[in-house]
């Protein structure tokens, strides 16, 4: 094949995002039967992901360097089951060399496979010369994670990554995704980050695990569901409402939300992790969730701005991380012609 004219490598950078309100009903399980929702805003964190074209010098069709690094000339042999989805999905010509890197632990609670899927996807597209919009990227990612590997995971993360910003993404029954940029009045985007923290709670764990159970018993559990749809709402009216009351009223409801997330299966959370964000409570901060499905990763915490010094003197710069909003989704970074 003639691959001149087009890029010989290129970088994309793909945002992680916090998930505020509604995660759970964008579960297929539940919005085939009734909408979900979620509300969510990518973060200054990100994925990178790199796909250069190989040299046949190398000998191997396939090289990707992630936490390992595979080797191989079968598609069918990669390991990484998104790489060798994505691969599969675009029809890439080999050989290819891929690598990807991040900004935070996988399995922490911020849609990091899903960023990656995105970022891959992306990447692919442009080392082929192809245009692509955020639509395109979100619904190819899903294809791949939920329906190639099956894996019981939503439909937020993958949005989210390829759109970026604050939205509120309606899930319909149709398989249709709404979504709906939040822009909000009096820079209350930047106060709220300003005066949050992510703490890390010392666990990795793969959220298909905790998402599973919840899956299984979802059914039963429609009542509760529906209380983080009406969630959902009562954040966003928050949320558009400028008022000097702003962070405690958010801190409130994600309190409330996260209650109701823990009663869906025991494993959303732990003891060592309620008394970790009970700890930063009695500290001064307002209220906080554990971000992502659950069973480990970060909290999301806010804590005033002026205590975040002496957050960081009691629990050591190492867990906590200061955050800020994220406006752009999944972007090229680089490219070398």
């Amino acid at each position: 094949m003639n691959f001149s004219g087009l890029p010989r490598s290129v970088t994309t950078i793909t945002p992680q995002r916090i998930s505020f309100v509604g995660g759970g009903t964008d579960l297929p399980a539940f919005f085939n039967e009734q909408d979900g929702g979620v509300i969510s805003s990518t973060i200054n964190q990100f994925v990178y992901v790199t796909v250069k074209r190989h040299s046949a010098l190398f000998e191997e069709n396939y090289r990707l360097s992630y936490s390992i690094t595979e080797h191989t000339n079968n598609l069918d042999e990669i390991k990484n089951g998104i790489a060798r989805e994505c691969l599969r999905l675009l029809n890439v010509e080999p050989p290819l060399y891929i690598a990807t890197a991040a900004d935070l632990p996988a399995g922490s609670g911020l849609g990091s496979s899903s960023s990656f899927a995105v970022g891959l996807l992306h990447a692919l597209h442009l080392i082929k010369g192809d245009r692509v919009s955020p639509a395109q990227l979100a619904e190819e990612a899903c294809e791949v994670e939920i329906n190639k590997l099956g894996n019981p995971i939503g439909k937020q993360d993958q949005y989210a990554a390829a759109f970026g910003g604050l939205n509120h993404f309606t899930f319909q029954t149709s398989g249709r995704v709404i979504i709906d940029p939040m822009v909000l009045p009096d820079d209350l985007i930047n106060t709220l980050f300003t005066n949050s923290l992510l703490i890390w709670s010392g666990v990795q764990r793969d959220a298909s695990v905790v998402l599973k159970k919840q899956n299984q018993k979802l059914g039963l559990q429609l009542n509760k569901y529906e209380k983080l749809i009406r969630d959902v709402e009562e954040c966003k009216n928050i949320l558009l409402a400028s008022n000097l009351e702003f962070l405690e009223s958010f801190s409130r409801l994600i309190e409330k939300t996260w209650a109701t997330k823990k009663s869906l299966e025991d494993s959303i959370s732990t003891s060592a992790i309620n008394d970790l964000h009970n700890q930063i409570k009695e500290f001064g901060g307002y209220g906080g969730k554990l971000c992502g499905a659950g069973g480990g990763g970060f909290l999301f915490e806010i804590v005033p701005e002026k205590l975040h010094e002496k957050v960081f003197a009691l629990f050591g710069a190492g867990s906590l991380i200061n955050i800020a909003y994220e406006p752009l989704g999944s972007r090229l970074l680089s490219v070398v012609s």
